[in-house]
């Protein structure tokens, strides 16, 4: 049997119903969603082959074909969360799970949490807690050790005696692709590593340096070694992965005071071998790629962060030309870039095959409207452009969406409130540019965008369980209100026909799922506003905000 059993947190593992943004469906408190409205909008589960995941997390597959440079392919399983049980037995010797948002602490499920005053645990909670129980259920009394990774380890620094609360052996944090063979002995057998591995964690202190905590649960890459694995020591996958998910660069380096991801150094995979992932996929019948960067306009990018315009239109052109794939879009971008680079945008859309029925989602990072905090929090998320000699901070995402929209790409926006020194008049400038954008036109369209609020809740807070106690002020509340009422709006204009999909056929489920995108918009919009109202907020005043402003100028752009 399996010697080393791998499963996702099962929030990863559903397709929601390919409807954009319901893949945040589990930071929803499970007080305030009901179970079968959840259960259903979840979607379907991956597909099995005896047993095991015909289909898996992106992660979980590099982690495979990491472990599959020492190890044959019977000793490893990759299991299908229903059929997890099935392969865990006496010669098991380790159950290593990867997770996102295993407490529910990740900021869009704490901005739920504290929006809706509810200390009831997000579905992503729940469902991690049940993952944890049947995995002690069907270990109990064999030798098999409860590992966890992921992005989500973070949550388990803050609260460490979780690690207890669920029997979790260990909990590993960072990058494991090129030493996971090493690191897997020496959890099942004790065996001593050739490079050392830290007994503890990297946290990082309010200016972000790092700082090193030991604790006997946690493991982490020996502080005084190689930190991230080279790029030719991180392994291509070798089985099918969720969604038709490829990473083409790792690192960011914009430097947002607010991300850990930008102190990750910078890595591109060459174009050739992202088709070599690809091709995995398409072998198993996808033909979309999804293209994942924490930051795609950097990949490969000049000095100041000018976008490498040959570079991204090679890497687009050879997934593009990749046979059997049909359609394709990046994960994360900047928004500057379109407001800086129509043409590029231009480009890039005539060799994706953007078009009215083929629209390219993005999700950006605006955060905020104020050109006062972008400077301070985000200084280089403008560049090349600068605040000032290029405009404000609204207009340059003003113009940004303006350049998306005409070549049909939506992007997924997300703001914060709560930030560091944040004030009064920072919020309300957030509050026009939604406003301002919402009430836009590119060719006679409404703009498309969608527009997510979160809560910046400091690690200080979030340790001391003081989150509960945050009360969000009357600017606050605007932004919220202001957001949900534009997304409101989308789930009305969008909710039927972004619910379609080749991938299911029935015209029934599009039609149920329709209906609940398009109510659920309405009523979330009602619950918000009735919450807002009662504390105090001026709903008309907070739905007209910045409308009054002049719209700003359309760039200058090519015709595609």
């Amino acid at each position: 049997m399996a010697k080393y059993v791998l499963v996702s947190d099962t929030t990863l593992s559903h397709d929601y119903r390919n409807f954009p943004l319901l893949d945040f469906l589990p930071s929803a408190p499970s007080s305030f969603l009901p179970g079968p409205v959840y259960s259903y909008l979840k979607g379907r589960p991956p597909k099995d082959t005896n047993g095991r995941a015909t289909f898996a997390t992106y992660p979980l597959r590099k982690l495979e074909s990491a472990l599959l440079k020492e190890y044959r392919t019977d000793e490893i399983v990759v299991a299908h969360e229903d059929h997890l049980e099935d392969f865990i037995d006496s010669d098991t010797e380790l159950i290593g799970v990867t997770t996102m948002d295993p407490l529910g602490l990740a900021p869009l499920t704490m901005s739920y949490s504290i929006l809706f005053g509810t200390d009831g645990p997000a579905w992503v909670a729940k469902e991690f807690e049940s993952l944890m129980k049947r995995i002690n259920r069907a270990r109990r009394g064999k030798k098999a050790k409860l590992v966890v990774g992921g992005p989500g380890i973070w949550e388990l620094t803050v609260r460490p005696e979780s690690l207890d609360d669920y029997s979790i052996d260990y909990a590993f944090q960072g990058e494991a692709d090129d030493i996971a063979c090493e690191l897997f002995r020496y959890i099942a057998d004790g065996t001593t590593p050739t490079n050392g591995f830290y007994k503890g964690f990297q946290t990082f202190d309010s200016n972000f340096h790092k700082q090193w905590l030991g604790h006997e649960k946690f493991i982490t890459r020996y502080q005084f070694a190689k930190q991230f694995p080279k790029l030719d020591e991180i392994p291509p996958i070798v089985n099918p992965t969720l969604k038709g998910f490829v990473e083409v660069m790792r690192g960011c380096g914009i430097g947002c005071d607010f991300c850990e991801v930008t102190l990750r150094p910078l890595r591109y995979y060459p174009p050739m071998l992202v088709r070599k992932e690809l091709e995995v996929n398409v072998k198993a019948g996808i033909d979309h790629a999804w293209l994942h960067s924490d930051e795609i306009f950097a990949y490969d990018h000049g000095r100041n962060f000018v976008p490498n315009a040959d570079s991204l239109l090679e890497l687009f052109n050879v997934v593009m030309t990749t046979k059997g794939i049909a359609h394709t879009n990046p994960t994360h971008g900047r928004i500057s870039i379109p407001a800086g680079y129509p043409d590029l945008m231009r480009r890039l859309s005539e060799v994706m095959k953007a078009s009215p029925d083929n629209w390219i989602g993005l999700q950006v990072g605006v955060e905020t409207g104020s050109d006062r905090l972008a400077k301070i929090h985000m200084p280089n998320k403008t560049l090349p452009l600068k605040i000032g000699p290029d405009g404000t901070w609204q207009e340059i995402v003003w113009q940004g969406t303006y350049v998306m929209n005409k070549y049909y790409w939506r992007p997924a926006f997300t703001v914060q409130v709560g930030q560091d020194g944040e004030s009064i008049e920072d919020n309300w400038e957030t509050v026009a540019l939604i406003n301002k954008m919402s009430e836009s036109e590119v060719d006679g369209r409404p703009f498309e965008f969608t527009i997510t609020p979160m809560q910046n809740v400091p690690l200080g807070l979030i340790k001391n369980r003081e989150f509960s106690s945050i009360t969000l002020d009357e600017s606050q509340l605007a932004v919220y209100y202001a957001s949900y009422r534009h997304l409101a709006k989308v789930a009305v204009r969008d909710a039927f026909a972004r619910g379609r999909s080749g991938r299911d056929p029935s015209a029934l489920s599009r039609l149920g799922t329709g209906t609940l995108i398009k109510y659920g918009g309405k009523l979330m919009l009602r619950v918000v506003s009735s919450m807002c109202k009662k504390k105090g907020l001026d709903l008309e005043k907070a739905a007209s905000y910045g409308l009054d402003r002049k719209t700003p100028q359309a760039p200058s752009i090519p015709a595609i």
